[in-house]
């Protein structure tokens, strides 16, 4: 199974420990935004916590449950954030696309090119049927980055994210491969 996608502007590679210092110091950073939609991230957020997530995920990869990823900016190599697969419904064949991009680096197309790329692994890699992005209704930038990559608005699903200790609706877009992969028959 690959583990790196690439186009002329990003690559995504599995996550792996080597990652571990960039990718707390872009989350360290952008804490405060991140905080809003993430609900991983809270304004106390340490290196240990990256530590134990990027072990979890050595696990998750190998037992079909997660698939993350570490977005590269091409031009000079620097970790500008992440995305990946989670949610798995093997019975089904989908999955949850998420992505976040470090502050500095918003606004510039990374989670788009990012979104593409991991979309593609879901259905090339990992044969799926469908994949969810899920938003909440306020995250504007996020929608638009669905929307970008040709996601479809299905429906806004009451109480669907718990972002901190807030529930909060949230629509509900979906990929199929035709989306993405365009000589799909």
């Amino acid at each position: 199974m690959r583990e790196e996608f690439s186009n002329s502007k990003i690559t995504i590679k599995k996550i792996i420990p080597e990652h571990i210092s960039a990718l707390s110091s872009v989350i360290y950073e952008s804490r405060k935004e991140l905080v809003v939609w993430m609900p991983w991230c809270h304004p106390d957020y340490t290196i240990e916590e990256t530590i134990d997530w990027v072990g979890f995920q050595q696990h998750a990869w190998n037992d079909k449950l997660e698939y993350s990823f570490a977005i590269f900016d091409n031009t000079n190599n620097k970790l500008v954030g992440g995305c990946g697969l989670n949610q798995m419904n093997w019975m089904h064949n989908m999955g949850n696309l998420g992505y976040w991009v470090g502050t500095k680096h918003t606004r510039k197309g990374f989670a788009s090119e990012a979104t593409k790329l991991c979309a593609e692994f879901g259905f090339s890699e990992l044969n799926l049927n469908r994949i969810e992005i899920i938003t909440a209704e306020e995250n504007i930038p996020s929608q638009k980055v669905a929307e970008k990559v040709g996601a479809k608005k299905e429906s806004l699903a009451r109480r669907r994210l718990v972002v901190g200790k807030k529930v909060k609706d949230a629509f509900v877009y979906s990929l199929i491969k035709e989306d993405i992969i365009k000589d799909y028959d």
